[in-house]
């Protein structure tokens, strides 16, 4: 009887120990469990934080490895822009799948409020736009830009952030430090940082960001984001002051399809003449000519060709990246580069100031804070013809090979991370640039 009881003792220590067990387990569970939902919801969730308060790293320009690569250390903000670039598009519920033959359109801004409201409207009046996907690539963090974006509801949209633009480094490379040369410095001199140009002008970061965001958003758009990794079709390009007309989108769909017979060796589809100030010829018939920088298109193939002159595109001292893109890579390819575009433009350049201009409250780059471009009825729908015949324009005014450079382009910090931005998706033996 003494050994049953000693018995049943047992088997009750046991159950109980095996109870404490249980629930051990069963709280570590719901624990791991909490801290992956609020990982997820974090992920998910719009960031709210003030761009104001976020201070630039004072550390300099010292090495952060991201993928093999020597890149600036960021701050908070650039953290941050770096995770929204993660989430997926906005509007999947209103809008939850692309049409099979979409052109993915690419706005790229900086910070013109008054500007990008005319871009957004006219957006929202293009026919089609719901079948595709809006990127939009801002240059740095602004409040009112991003508020914008945020109203877009006639199409998936998604944001991205240039996470290494000078506009949010306070006070080291890729901003300004301390210590960096200014205008015709003599680094020798005053033990400044950086390399002039090619006139003897040092670095300006507002300027130098021209080029740093178009690059780090083509090799983004081609090669970084999930949304786009497997799409060989053309993707459009526009700017903050670009208007597209309502036929813009539906132009653009007939002139991909027709670019293979019409003009097998174009590179690109554009909605406008190259002459930003033409409104086209009005003929019937499609025209051929050079690249144009309002409404350009193309396809993978020409990204994978473009991206092979990383070092001719990073090294030339040349703040604009088209007149680069002109005046150097172009050139290279070793034949003409055309694209094809109609008789009537599809897309205007509306902008009376520079990218960095006209962010005053007067808003003294629009006349009395707007501008209203006349549209007829031939501009609303589809204007182009697949039974035209291609006219060739071989000789054309513009920037070409042996032109020198603007300059503004002359510091080695930039040209490396030009050239990081080139390997930032890219294998080690892909990428030797």
């Amino acid at each position: 009887m003494k050994s049953c009881r000693k018995s049943r003792t047992k088997e009750a220590a046991c159950r109980r120990f095996l109870s404490v067990v249980v629930v051990t387990v069963g709280v570590v569970l719901l624990l791991i469990f909490l801290l992956q939902a609020k990982s997820l919801i974090e992920v998910a969730t719009e960031p709210a934080f003030d761009v104001n308060r976020v201070e630039g790293n004072a550390s300099g320009f010292s090495a952060r490895i991201r993928g093999g690569l020597d890149l600036p250390v960021q701050n908070e903000l650039s953290l941050e822009l770096d995770r929204r670039n993660q989430l997926p598009p906005r509007n999947r519920d209103l809008f939850p799948s692309l049409a099979g033959d979409h052109v993915i359109i690419v706005l790229y801004v900086h910070n013109r409020p008054q500007y990008l409201r005319m871009v957004v409207e006219s957006l929202s009046q293009v026919v089609g736009i719901g079948e595709t996907l809006l990127i939009v690539s801002h240059d740095g963090y602004f409040h009112e830009m991003n508020k914008i974006i945020e109203g877009i509801r006639f199409c998936q949209v998604k944001q991205i952030f240039a996470p290494f633009s000078p506009h949010i480094f306070s006070d080291n490379f890729p901003g300004m430090s301390l210590n960096d040369c200014r205008d015709k410095d003599d680094a020798a001199t005053k033990k400044c940082d950086g390399n002039p140009d090619q006139y003897g002008n040092h670095r300006s970061p507002k300027i130098v960001s021209l080029k740093h965001h178009w690059w780090w958003m083509m090799n983004t758009v081609w090669d970084g984001l999930a949304e786009t990794h497997g799409h060989s079709g053309h993707i459009l390009f526009i700017e903050e002051d670009h208007f597209l007309f309502p036929n813009a989108y539906r132009n653009l769909q007939a002139l991909v399809k027709l670019k293979p017979d019409k003009c097998p060796s174009c590179y690109a589809a554009n909605l406008a003449p190259s002459d930003v100030n033409s409104r086209g010829e009005g003929w019937a018939s499609l025209i051929a000519e050079r690249m144009g920088n309002v409404g350009y298109s193309f396809n993978r193939t020409v990204w994978r060709k473009i991206h092979r002159k990383a070092k001719e595109f990073c090294y030339f001292d040349e703040y604009n990246w088209d007149i680069t893109m002109w005046a150097t890579v172009y050139p290279s390819f070793g034949a003409p580069v055309y694209t094809l575009r109609g008789p009537r433009t599809s897309a205007v350049h509306f902008g009376k100031c520079g990218l960095h201009q006209g962010q005053a409250a007067n808003k003294a780059c629009i006349d009395n804070g707007a501008v209203k471009v006349a549209l007829d009825e031939g501009d609303k729908v589809m204007n182009i013809d697949s039974n035209w015949d291609v006219r060739i324009f071989k000789h054309q005014p513009g920037y070409k090979a042996g032109f020198k450079g603007w300059g503004g382009w002359g510091d080695d910090r930039d040209r490396q991370l030009c050239l990081d931005f080139s390997r930032m998706y890219q294998s080690t033996e892909a990428a030797s640039f």
